[in-house]
């Protein structure tokens, strides 16, 4: 008695790479973040943008990283949620 051959697996393949390719570069967190690099004050600007659009408690927006540069430049990465619960 023989053995029944494998089912193509094609469809199953382009399936997975499409999914895959469509979340490249994001994170799995779900959390949508940006990069600003810009002056102290303009970075503060930006900050309380970010807070009165997006307030913490809706989508726990938060600024995840930060340092200062040379010449009193500011590099962050401010994170949120993309929708409010």
């Amino acid at each position: 008695m023989r053995t029944p051959a494998r089912p193509p697996l094609d469809g199953l393949k382009k399936r997975l790479e499409k999914s895959r390719a469509s979340r490249a570069g994001r994170p799995r967190d779900g959390f949508l973040r940006e990069t600003f690099v810009l002056s102290r004050s303009e970075a503060r600007l930006k900050a309380q943008e970010w807070f009165e659009r997006w307030p913490k408690q809706a989508y726990w927006t938060e600024i995840e990283s930060w340092f200062e540069r040379p010449n009193d430049v500011i590099e962050f990465t401010i994170r949120r949620l993309p929708a409010a619960d």
